[in-house]
């Protein structure tokens, strides 16, 4: 077994990194899925916006397994080089599995021969889950998307906004100041309420972050609301993009509006009906335990104290940014409910009006905010409720589709749904340092086995 961090300590900062771009339960399970219903491409533009000159094409063809071999080549000279264990690809298209493959290894020191069946850390794929829940409690009345978040966790009451100045003689201090708007439901779903991650990027805020050490320590979700709550805004509410804690900010939203912890939520709403068997907050069943896969030992690292997290220690702080436990079949369970418009073999979760505002464009030119400095969705892209948007089909360096909706763990996990063709992917890996190389790589292999209607 490799070795592993002692505690669960800091488990969701690894998360943080996990984005960029963006299985059913069995192939004999593939005549159960539904035709997704139609979800128009969502660009997100303003009417004054400009807009590029497209030929409107039609639909591409079928996805030729021959050229799906290309993944195939690719994958397994990374394996054979020593560079990643192993994956696992998932693609549904027409509610059919068209690919299904497993690589490699699950765990390097084992050896095991990598399975559907593995558990994966998808990190920052508990983002979509947890803003999904937040939609459901949106459509029951018990959330508005404008409340203030105060409303709900009153630690929020007090927040103040970090303003750095610069004296005549060239020192930085940090000034803080009252909130112009409070931060809102609809701040936190789209990464504008002015919360941060510490470990990424400069600054005084984001220094304050990592001195505080405020993931140190055992704590739960109501904990880890109040200790964020006591730090400063790096932007003005409703103002910016910044990739931030605020999806664990949620998770602690939902588990005061439900009187329910988080996992227990989304486990009846989400889990348990969906089939998702497989994911969890932690693996601490040890019959399960050598499920788990495992990064090559020297790629456990995303950064200064930003290490994997050991899923086999119990979870106390559910991260509903970070935190979950997952297989490909399972996620692909959620993405296909997604794609069917909230709706999976004749159940209803969201409203397709839920899942249109979760893929609708909510920052610049269609909305106020603005992107950050380090924008993580990238260009072509814009970010809805929980999810990126691609706005249009040239800007991003890969191919894709308008309206194609994803997001990513930084462990390696990635995800996408595009309506336009009907289809949804799943991979599963263990390796940060590959993970943007992959993102882009499978995009470019899967649209190009794509052929002629």
């Amino acid at each position: 077994m490799n070795p592993q961090p002692p505690t669960r300590r800091g488990r969701s900062l690894p998360a943080i990194l996990g984005l960029a771009l963006a299985a059913l339960l069995a192939a004999g399970c593939a005549a159960h899925h539904q035709r997704p219903a139609t979800i128009t491409a969502v660009t997100g533009k303003s009417e004054a916006a400009p807009t590029a000159t497209v030929i409107d094409w039609p639909q591409a063809g079928a996805i030729s397994q021959q050229a799906l071999r290309h993944i195939d080549d690719y994958i397994n000279a990374d394996i054979a080089k020593g560079i990643i264990p192993g994956g696992v690809l998932l693609i549904v298209r027409d509610g059919k599995t068209i690919h299904r493959k497993t690589w490699g290894v699950r765990d390097p020191a084992t050896g095991v021969a990598m399975t559907d069946d593995t558990i994966f850390r998808i990190y920052s794929m508990t983002k979509p889950i947890t803003s999904a829940a937040v939609m459901m409690l949106v459509e029951e009345g018990k959330v508005g998307l404008q409340d203030p978040v105060a409303n709900y966790l009153p630690e929020f009451k007090n927040v103040k906004v970090g303003v750095e100045k610069k004296a005549a003689n060239g020192k930085v201090s940090l000034d803080l100041v009252a909130p112009r708007a409070p931060m809102t439901v609809m701040d936190l779903l789209r990464h504008t309420s002015g919360l941060t991650y510490g470990f990424f990027g400069d600054g005084l805020v984001k220094r304050q972050y990592l001195a505080n050490d405020f993931l140190g320590g055992d704590f739960d979700n109501q904990g880890f609301s109040e200790k964020i709550a006591s730090l400063p805004l790096l932007y003005q509410p409703g103002t910016t993009w910044e990739y931030s804690h605020a999806t664990d900010v949620l998770g602690r939203l939902i588990e005061v509006v439900s009187g329910q912890t988080l996992y227990t939520f989304l486990k009846a709403r989400f889990f348990d009906p969906l089939g998702m068997k497989n994911t969890t907050f932690d693996v601490s069943d040890a019959a399960r335990q050598p499920l788990i896969a495992e990064p090559h030992k020297n790629d456990r690292s995303f950064g200064p104290g930003a290490n994997f997290f050991d899923p086999r220690l119990k979870a106390r702080w559910e991260s509903g940014g970070g935190g979950l436990m997952s297989t490909a079949d399972d996620y692909m369970r959620f993405a296909l409910m997604l794609l069917n418009g909230g709706t999976l073999d004749g159940k209803r979760y969201l409203s397709p009006k839920s899942v249109l505002a979760m893929g609708a464009n909510q920052i610049e030119p269609s909305a106020a905010p603005v992107k950050g400095p380090i924008y993580i969705p990238g260009p072509g892209y814009g970010f809805g409720l929980g999810l990126a948007v691609r706005t249009e089909p040239g800007a991003a360096p890969f191919l894709g589709s308008v309206g194609e909706l994803n997001w990513n763990g930084a462990g390696g996990t990635s995800f996408w749904i595009d309506p336009a063709e009907r289809m949804a992917v799943v991979y599963m890996m263990q390796s940060p340092s590959q993970r943007g190389r992959y993102r882009v790589a499978l995009r470019n292999m899967i649209y190009g086995a794509m052929e002629n209607p």
